[in-house]
């Protein structure tokens, strides 16, 4: 473990470096995985190729939380820490790059046109309904005024803030009563979420062909979405009780992050016989993969000043690069519809820019933003440690 990244308060516990970098890592992941869903969608929602299990970043996002919150609260939460600074705590950690994803989603909305897809004019009352919603953490429901995309998202000016949204349920519902629980009891927990998100994964409930529900009100999609963060949030939570780190590992970082990059790459599975074949291996990965990532990468340690460098560099932009490089997407993708542009070959330079142009976006948002207003924020509301 190391002292905390920007990412944390000042009187927090020190952090597992590594699972700070993975974190990042997964965001990189992520983002290069949008470059190729925008790519899908300009030819007409075809598979996403190359990093075709991308949208698993959010579950293994999801064991990661609970295995920090876990960690950092479980001994302190209605003890040491009231509910009230837990959840100011929380707030001030999450909220104001929500904010600023907002306020980015209109600036790219505009310079987009201020249409749907469909090429439909929006309202400027209703973009500013949109983001006044999206401040104040207000899902879309489809086919509402405010849903400014025309495609049912629950946040049309910021996409992946649905995984946001379900992230604030999950720390609601630990404070109230899941930090209370006992380890067996957890473990129940554990048991009958993992159930039914075995039920969503392997039997394809919603139709996707893949796990990739919870970003839309529609259908069976908000249930979908929490089953699929409540198991891993809890997982993560129970196996944060039940550490015990491994001896002797070296390379972990480095073994971690491959395996993750080699399991997103891995091509969409065709077939169904009972269950999905492509269900199957969410599950896997899910179920047993990404939690012995997590065990791995916190059982390992930094153990020279490049590595400890880039750990601290990717945990630290990790947030703010999922928080806030989609309205750069959106951008994206309707300069590929408008000019019929469907592979990488075709754009990779344009692809380019817009990769490493959201990650000094992000770098910009997370050190002239992020870190100034939360150290605002933790100053003014925010007991004093004695």
């Amino acid at each position: 473990m190391s002292r905390p990244s920007s990412a944390a308060f000042a009187d927090s516990k020190p952090h597992y470096e590594l699972l700070d970098g993975l974190r990042g890592v997964a965001a990189l992941l992520v983002v290069f995985y949008h470059i190729f869903e925008g790519l899908s969608f300009a030819a007409g929602g075809t598979l996403i190729t190359t990093i075709n299990h991308g949208y698993l970043a959010v579950d293994f996002f999801f064991i990661l939380s609970g295995f920090v919150i876990g960690y950092a609260y479980d001994d302190r939460l209605g003890k040491t820490m009231t509910l009230g600074n837990f959840f100011k705590r929380r707030l001030i950690r999450l909220h104001p790059m929500i904010v600023l994803g907002a306020v980015l989603g209109v600036v790219f909305y505009v310079l987009q046109g201020c249409e749907q897809w469909d090429g439909t004019h929006v309202a400027t009352s209703f973009i500013m309904l949109a983001l006044l919603c999206a401040m104040f953490f207000i899902p879309a429901a489809p086919g509402a005024c405010y849903d400014i995309r025309g495609n049912a998202e629950m946040f049309p000016l910021n996409g992946p803030s649905w995984s946001l949204f379900f992230e604030y349920i999950g720390n609601l519902l630990y404070a109230l009563f899941i930090h209370r629980l006992s380890t067996r009891a957890l473990a129940v927990l554990v048991t009958l979420t993992g159930i039914g998100l075995a039920w969503f994964t392997l039997f394809d409930v919603v139709g996707y062909g893949m796990i990739g529900v919870g970003w839309t009100l529609d259908g069976l999609n908000f249930f979908g979405g929490l089953l699929r963060m409540l198991f891993p949030f809890s997982l993560g939570m129970l196996l944060s009780r039940k550490f015990k780190p491994l001896k002797n590992v070296r390379g972990a970082f480095w073994i971690c992050s491959v395996v993750l990059l080699a399991l997103f790459c891995v091509p969409y599975i065709e077939g169904k016989h009972v269950i999905t074949f492509n269900g199957l291996y969410e599950a896997v990965c899910i179920f047993v993969i990404f939690p012995c990532l997590v065990w791995l990468a916190a059982s390992g340690k930094t153990t020279d000043r490049h590595s400890t460098l880039i750990c601290k560099f990717s945990g630290d932009i990790s947030y703010p690069l999922y928080a806030v490089h989609y309205p750069v997407m959106y951008l994206f993708y309707s300069w590929l519809i408008e000019n019929k542009y469907y592979t990488l070959g075709e754009v990779w330079h344009v692809a380019l820019v817009v990769y490493v142009g959201s990650i000094l976006l992000a770098y910009a948002a997370l050190k002239w933003y992020d870190e100034p207003v939360r150290k605002w924020l933790t100053k003014r509301f925010l007991p004093k440690k004695k």
